[in-house]
């Protein structure tokens, strides 16, 4: 309580005189992540050992910040049997990654990826165990429901996703970006609701999220009714991403300038505002006010805030801030 008390002073007597620096500060500290994801880019990017998978590669891509790769490009990043469970092992992991604050997801090659792997999942699908339509029924559920889990991993791991897509992002790949935080693109790339192409309604994650984002339903059903393209500028315009780059190299290096302008802050600040986000989507705004209110009775307690106040009032760069890890 006297912690609470104090930040409440010191916020009351101080923050509002550097209210009036904070516009250039975040344009000087936009322009240091930018300069320093371009650095860290030129580097080779460390794998780390305890993420060894078959369908993606994770590497650091500076501090704090984990690049997740989709890593099939001889197959267009199609998503094999191993992505459907690899990819819920990496972001449990990264969840407990006390050390990791943001993370970027992209694809290697030519484009982000094609989609599920239909040659590679056909059997699931078109021959299921079972010997009545009862027990082949209960089989198919419970693998949807699996590779529903799948995506909703990214969306329960508290640490900030940003999707960074270039060329085709078809089918699963834009139910994957729609369970990200944060979408940026390339001008190339293109997004492509394909599943009734294939005879089939998108079950993982794609109907239940893409109009939340978008928030236009008209779109929404165009888009899955006939699985048409939607390019790069009417992405933009539809909110379905916030911002375009000329290309794949110069669209990385602003997913990375991001990821470590959010790694500067606060761990306790960014991780509660995303579960927060996301309590809010799904929830009315009174509910979600008392689980704000519950949420932050025990992190207003922190010690980030007094660390934060200090480096406000002396004019410190948020990234010379210590923050203890989450």
């Amino acid at each position: 309580m006297a912690t609470v008390m104090t930040v409440s002073s010191t916020l009351r007597g101080l923050l509002t005189q550097q209210l009036r620096g904070t516009s250039q500060l975040y344009f000087n500290v936009s322009l240091r992540s930018l300069s320093s994801a371009q650095e860290a880019s030129k580097r080779a990017p460390e794998e780390l050992s305890d993420h060894n998978y078959e369908s993606i590669q994770v590497t650091s891509a500076q501090k704090h910040v984990l690049h997740v790769q989709l890593n099939r490009p001889e197959k267009r990043n199609a998503m094999n049997r191993a992505f459907w469970s690899e990819l819920v092992e990496c972001f449990q992991k990264i969840s407990k990654d006390s050390d990791c604050r943001a993370v970027v997801v992209s694809g290697a090659g030519r484009m982000f990826t094609a989609g599920i792997d239909l040659m590679d999942l056909a059997t699931d699908f078109m021959q299921p165990s079972g010997d009545d339509a009862a027990r082949i029924a209960w089989y198919l559920r419970d693998l949807i429901s699996r590779y529903q889990k799948t995506f909703t991993a990214i969306e329960k791991c508290p640490k900030p996703v940003i999707a960074a897509i270039h060329g085709g992002c078809i089918g699963a790949g834009v139910d994957l970006i729609s369970a990200c935080d944060i979408r940026y693109c390339a001008q190339d790339a293109f997004f492509q609701v394909k599943e009734v192409d294939v005879g089939l309604a998108a079950d993982v994650g794609t109907l239940q999220r893409l109009p939340k984002i978008i928030g236009n339903q008209s779109l929404v059903n165009e888009l899955t009714f006939t699985a048409r393209k939607m390019m790069a500028d009417e992405a933009l315009f539809s909110g379905l991403v916030s911002r375009v780059f000329p290309d794949k190299d110069v669209m990385l290096n602003a997913a990375f300038a991001l990821a470590s302008e959010i790694s500067s802050k606060s761990p306790v600040a960014v991780q509660g505002s995303k579960i927060n986000l996301l309590y809010s989507r799904d929830h009315s705004v009174d509910e979600s006010l008392d689980y704000m209110a519950t949420w932050n009775m025990s992190m207003l307690q922190t010690q980030d805030i007094i660390k934060s106040v200090q480096a406000a009032m002396e004019k410190m760069d948020t990234k010379d801030i210590t923050f203890s890890k989450l």
